[in-house]
């Protein structure tokens, strides 16, 4: 086998990843097979998840996947975690045939090369994670020659190599997937703990494979941080390009947690790589029953069955965004919006809300008529927009209001008002606002002439809007229009939904806007549905930003979608540490079911919660172990412990 160049000039690679930054169209790879359900090429996008039941209880891990397969799935993933678990599969796979289903089955493997290649004689498809399969992961600082570096790829092909020859003569498949958190200390070393690191360890493994002929290849670039997960996706296929690689890939957004804030994380990441056509299958991993999995990529994915009837948007000859390292875009400060502040939040009240202060407090402003004063949330929008009609109370200094032109106009220069203009009539009219003057616009009338004279108007902000069903590539586009004219003009992105409740609105929204975010193109986001309330499009305002690390005002909870290796009830145990922890703003936790998770896939978790045996759990202050085997009717209590000793505590 010939030892691959090390890559160093991986840093700075050729800016492209997707077939159009403005035109949907699917990436072109590769047909896999997975036992008679074909992924990539033109087949739809596959959805699928994993059993969290003991893969040694046939019957639980056989109705399981029954409930994931009638759900919508189209594979289903099970742990073998060892030799026993693996020869299961056998047993699992003859039950479901004989119950008349026939869904291929993925062998999940991570420690165990053994167990791998008895898997690989059962089931359609395993699974291997090149950070745990063959490779060293001790957290240790090596110095690695070029020598020593080809001598460990070389041990690793004579471990590897004889899973890829079985999986080759029996037909299976076989995902190699990268986990942010799983990183070797070689690729540590040589590539740091980056998305680059991640997608040359990924590559280690495929050049084995394509060394001996084996192409029935799926990648994958897991992170539970969403910027991480979508840079990696995206220099992985720069990098298989540039390789002549056209394997298919899997979307996920690893331990994304539970309810909506799982949702939004994994809507921002998955949805992002969707808008660019990338993504052959994909599963949200929930802290959720599986079969809970299945709606939610069932409606990310239904969208682009009709996106390539979208209107046409003009193409980007030259884009000056780097797609694979976040940057925020460098804008004018206007009124504590843009340059270093966090995005803004603006959401539109209905008249209920503002007939009295109190009806604020949904917004997170809750007044105290006794001492008339306010108490403002973490996660409190910043601007209210009240269309032609004022309030008859003062509100708090934080808060700010937003009128129509000609509403504003009328009011006898107040303080915390500014005017909302449409291009033409602020193109037009004499009188501005000598703080804040928010123009909207969609790409359509963002002419080099309007531009310009935006941009010579240092309280301008531009609020863009659009309603082409290819949302987020043309808000890029007119993003890109204005880094090229306006380029210190601030921008807030807006998105107007008729029709989809609250389910779809936050999946819907997260992909829209979270790929703006996460290349640095917002200062602040505003979305507006006439059906649902200004508390919930408050909330998924929020949590758009929190997902993708624009804005913190919440606890995160990095939480493995449970399987058949967890030891203890993730979901209960989730809620558990929630409800203990949830005020402490920015504190990131993981919350992990079995050592494979942890401390690895909680990437960049503050602290750790990881079951490390049955009726054991282990405490991380980030990667590092402070206690070992605690019962786990005081963990809780420990965990607490764990964060007040580093100052991080404040009470409720």
């Amino acid at each position: 086998m010939q030892t691959p160049t090390l890559n160093r000039d991986l840093q700075t690679p050729p800016a492209t990843y997707c077939n159009s930054l403005t035109a949907y169209s699917r990436h072109r790879t590769r047909e896999v097979n997975i036992g008679g359900v074909p992924l990539g090429a033109d087949n739809p996008i596959r959805i699928q998840s994993m059993t969290t039941t003991d893969t040694m209880d046939t019957l639980a891990t056989v109705e399981q996947s029954i409930r994931i397969i009638e759900a919508g799935a189209d594979y289903v993933r099970i742990t073998a975690p060892s030799q026993n678990e693996a020869r299961n599969l056998e047993a699992i796979a003859k039950a479901l045939r004989r119950r008349g289903y026939d869904t291929p089955l993925i062998a999940d493997i991570h420690y165990t090369p053994n167990a791998a290649e008895i898997a690989a004689r059962i089931v359609e498809k395993v699974r291997v994670n090149p950070g745990n399969y063959a490779d060293k992961k001790k957290f240790q600082i090596i110095e690695y020659t070029d020598a020593e570096y080809a001598a460990e790829l070389e041990r690793i092909r004579e471990k590897f190599a004889p899973l890829v020859k079985i999986c080759r003569d029996y037909g299976t498949a076989m995902r190699i997937g990268t986990n942010h958190g799983s990183l070797s200390d070689r690729i540590m070393n040589r590539f740091g703990d980056t998305p680059l690191g991640m997608v040359e360890s990924a590559l280690e493994f495929v050049r084995i494979c394509r060394d001996l002929d084996y192409h029935d290849i799926v990648l994958s670039m897991k992170a539970s941080n969403p910027q991480v997960m979508v840079q990696a996706y995206r220099l992985l296929v720069n990098r298989m390009e540039a390789e002549g690689m056209d394997y298919p890939t899997h979307l996920g957004v690893t331990e994304a947690g539970d309810g909506e804030d799982g949702r939004i994380k994994s809507a921002v990441g998955i949805g992002t790589l969707l808008e660019d056509g990338i993504g052959d299958t994909i599963r949200v991993s929930l802290t959720e029953a599986p079969e809970a999995e299945v709606p939610v990529c069932i409606r990310l994915v239904e969208r682009y069955t009709r996106r390539p009837a979208h209107d046409p948007i003009p193409a980007v000859v030259t884009s000056p965004i780097n797609p694979f390292v976040y940057t925020r875009r460098q804008t004018l400060e206007v009124d504590k919006i843009g340059k270093d502040n966090v995005p803004v939040v603006v959401v539109t009240p209905n008249a209920e809300t503002l007939k009295t202060p109190g009806g604020l407090a949904a917004l997170g402003y809750a007044y105290d008529a006794a001492l008339d004063k306010w108490n403002i949330a973490d996660m409190a929008p910043d601007f209210i927009y009240l269309r032609d009609r004022d309030l008859s109370f003062e509100l708090p200094g934080t808060l700010k209001k937003i009128f129509d032109y000609h509403a504003w106009q009328a009011l006898d220069a107040p303080s915390d008002a500014f005017p909302l203009f449409d291009l033409h009539a602020y193109l037009r009219v004499g009188r501005h606002s000598d703080r804040i003057n928010f123009v909207t616009a969609d790409l359509s009338v963002l002419t080099e002439e309007a531009l310009h004279a935006l941009s010579r108007d240092r309280c301008a902000v531009l609020i863009l809007r659009t309603d082409n069903a290819h949302a987020m590539p043309e808000l890029r586009r007119a993003a890109i229009e204005v880094m090229q004219h306006a380029p210190r003009l601030p921008v807030i992105v807006k998105r107007e939904y008729h029709g989809p409740g609250e389910d779809d609105l936050m999946l819907y929204s997260a992909t829209d806007c979270g790929g703006l975010f996460i290349d640095g193109l917002g200062d602040g986001i505003w979305l507006d549905a006439p059906s649902l309330s200004a508390e919930t499009l408050n909330r998924i305002s929020f949590g758009i930003l929190q997902a993708t690390r624009t804005r913190i005002s919440k606890t995160e909870y990095i939480s493995c979608p449970s399987c058949g290796r967890t030891l203890f009830d993730l979901q209960e145990t989730t809620a558990m540490i929630r409800k203990s922890t949830d005020h402490l703003k920015g504190v990131k936790i993981g919350i992990m079911g079995c050592i494979v998770n942890g401390p690895g896939e909680m990437a960049d978790a503050d602290y750790g919660y990881v079951g490390s045996g049955p009726g054991k759990i282990t405490l991380y202050r980030g990667k590092e172990i402070v206690k070992r085997n605690i019962p786990p009717r005081v963990a809780v209590d420990a965990l607490i412990e764990l964060i007040r000793e580093d100052d991080r505590w404040i009470e409720a």
